[in-house]
């Protein structure tokens, strides 16, 4: 199963990244299989420094920026506990981090890490369409050098729907950020 949440990690030059990523899960999360492609700071980062954080997060405005890159300011973090990394202030429960293997061989990395430990802040916000809808909308804003155009914006267009009806502030916000990178993105 593939579980939608943040990684942050620490390149050799000490600066944190913040990114999404959907690594696959066990239903225990003992164990985490990261797939970044090799372009991407975070594979860089994990390359460097064998440990990382995942977090489960129900902030999409906080996701949304991180995708397109228009995350200007670090969220707030603290130090994690097991791992020289740090956790999102903002998350709701974390996942510490060490990588076991990591094979280069394809364009998509196969990172293999062992979760050492597990933290916990806050409840889930809980399901709710727009949240969905918007996760949706930033994973395609990261396809689009994959995707036809066509289908990415035919795709936004069904996803405002749920966000019209269901969004509150944050997940306005966050769609339609999306949408304007989207149409700049020409």
């Amino acid at each position: 199963m593939i579980l939608e949440g943040i990684v942050t990690s620490i390149g050799r030059s000490g600066v944190l990244n913040v990114a999404p990523m959907g690594p696959i899960v066990d239903e225990s999360m003992t164990w985490l299989h990261l797939r970044p492609f090799q372009t991407s700071q975070t594979f860089r980062n994990l390359t460097e420094h064998p440990q990382g954080v995942l977090h489960v997060i129900d902030d999409v405005l906080l996701l949304a920026k991180a995708a397109i890159g228009k995350l200007h300011e670090l969220p707030e973090t603290f130090p994690a506990e097991r791992v020289t990394g740090q956790v999102l202030k903002s998350t709701c429960r974390w996942y510490e981090f060490e990588i076991e293997s990591i094979d280069t061989s394809h364009d998509r990395t196969d990172i293999r890490a062992r979760v050492v430990h597990v933290g916990r802040l806050r409840d889930v916000f809980g399901f709710n369409r727009a949240k969905h809808a918007v996760l949706e909308a930033a994973i395609l804003a990261t396809r689009l050098h994959l995707l036809p155009r066509e289908e990415v914006e035919l795709q936004l267009a069904a996803l405002r729907s749920p966000v019209e009806k269901t969004a509150g502030p944050q997940e306005f916000a966050a769609f339609e950020l999306i949408c304007e990178y989207v149409a700049s993105s020409q």
